[in-house]
């Protein structure tokens, strides 16, 4: 497939995607915040420095994009054609480091939550499962549990 820009101005379009305070991040803050959590970002002194810390539930938050965190079996985890195994490598190593970055946090004794993009593009009604973790336990979560094949599951 041939690609309808130039590589300069796909390198231009790529570099300005935002690592923090993006979206999702943005939509996870507020749904904390109105349920009363106060927290912390970034964290700097944890393993993969979490999008967002709730220091009195020991609870490191991370919100992940789809496509750059390899959600499996997500419709939005997808490889671009062009240069292929470059973003196989790139994509990947990803998914590995955050395996590293979890494992970490668990055994130092923290929770961990990982909230994927998809969830909260069709589901945001159902962010309210959130809580139950949150306050309730459980060492390790992922939401939402089965991420859509296709575009046409969200119906």
């Amino acid at each position: 497939m041939i690609d309808l820009v130039s590589a300069a101005t796909r390198s231009r379009m790529m570099s300005s995607i935002k690592g923090k305070n993006t979206k999702p991040e943005l939509a996870v803050r507020r749904f904390l915040h109105a349920s009363g959590f106060r927290f912390r970002l970034h964290r700097k002194d944890l393993p993969g420095k979490p999008d967002v810390v709730l220091p009195r539930y020991q609870l490191a938050i991370f919100v992940h994009g789809c496509f750059w965190h390899r959600h499996a079996g997500c419709f939005y985890s997808t490889i671009p054609a062009s240069r292929e195994n470059f973003w196989r490598a790139k994509l990947d190593g990803n998914a590995l480091r955050d395996v590293s970055h979890v494992s970490e946090l668990l055994g130092g004794g923290w929770r961990v939550l990982v909230v994927w993009e998809c969830g909260l593009k069709h589901s945001s009604s159902k962010i309210g499962e959130l809580l139950e973790f949150i306050t309730e336990g459980g060492d390790f979560f992922e939401w939402p549990i089965f991420p859509p094949r296709s575009r046409l599951d969200w119906s």
